[in-house]
């Protein structure tokens, strides 16, 4: 799973957003560093809600424009899941060998400067 994907589910896992709120919501999640465009958004939207990760909660007309909601399907939370899992993994997996290199002792993160 790509990270703006990760994001854009993240961003969905606690309430339905529209397409604005999405972009909001990966760039506080982000820290600034995901910045997604609307374009890129919108085409990931389609893209996971084809996919049933998404659907779309409701519609609702703002200044003479459809403002669509999406929230996090069944499955799209399933996926979500098994990626924090799967980058648990990672992670540990990376702490691991980074420990054996800073003198075998497990658990240690940092990398002296």
């Amino acid at each position: 799973m790509q990270e703006p994907t990760f994001l854009i589910l993240t961003a969905l896992a606690a309430q339905p957003l529209h397409g604005y709120g999405v972009i909001r919501a990966v760039e506080e999640l982000s820290a600034g560093e995901v910045k997604l465009r609307p374009g890129t958004l919108y085409g990931a939207l389609d893209r996971l809600t084809e996919q049933r990760l998404l659907v779309v909660d409701r519609e609702e007309a703002v200044e003479g424009r459809l403002r669509r909601y999406y929230r996090l399907s069944d499955t799209g939370a399933a996926a979500l899941q098994e990626q924090i899992a799967r980058l648990r993994r990672h992670a540990t997996a990376a702490e691991s060998q980074l420990g054996r290199r800073l003198g075998g002792a497990p658990g240690l993160g940092t990398v002296p400067a």
